[in-house]
């Protein structure tokens, strides 16, 4: 994009590159997210903490993370401006949506770091299922992992340049 900061425009990247993954249709059909836009914000802010994860002991990765955290947000905007919420009321939604996110972060990091995060995603990432099977919140306990291990094999420098690569899906790693 001409005209944005090297850095903002590989936020945006990187920013492309996590809506994509949230929007595979997997995790909706297969594996019980709800297909609204709760669910969908849900598995942005997933992917964005690893992201974010594996960026936070790299401090030369700090100013990237914070053009990634901007770029997630002015979309958060930027769609709830499209779907008619108004002016008044956008600002008060995005703080809403951030101050939701930053506990998504605390807990996801929580439960990566005791080795076991379904609590953290079965309140978050179901929070809008009345009650999801031990199956599901078992395959993304088993998916986070696998993605913040992926993604600490990634040098943060390349992270920082918009090339984020989320390992494949389990199913897709099978032969």
């Amino acid at each position: 994009m001409l005209g944005l900061a090297p850095e903002r425009h590989a936020a945006r990247i990187a920013y492309a590159a996590i809506v994509a993954r949230a929007r595979a249709p997997g995790f909706y059909a297969a594996r019980g997210v709800p297909d609204t836009l709760d669910g969908r914000f849900e598995l942005i802010a997933l992917h964005a903490f690893l992201v974010l994860h594996r960026l936070r002991a790299e401090p030369a990765a700090q100013g990237f993370a914070q053009a990634l955290f901007d770029a997630m947000f002015q979309d958060m905007d930027r769609g709830l401006r499209e779907m008619g919420t108004g002016d008044l009321s956008v600002g008060k939604q995005v703080k809403r949506m951030a101050t939701g996110f930053y506990g998504r972060i605390d807990a996801y990091q929580a439960g990566l770091a005791a080795g076991d995060p379904t609590e953290a995603l079965r309140r978050n990432l179901f929070g809008t299922l009345a009650e999801p099977d031990a199956a599901q919140v078992a395959w993304f306990a088993a998916y986070l992992a696998d993605q913040a291990a992926a993604l600490a094999g990634q040098p943060a420098i390349a992270i920082a340049t918009g090339r984020v690569e989320f390992a494949p899906f389990p199913a897709e790693a099978a032969p």
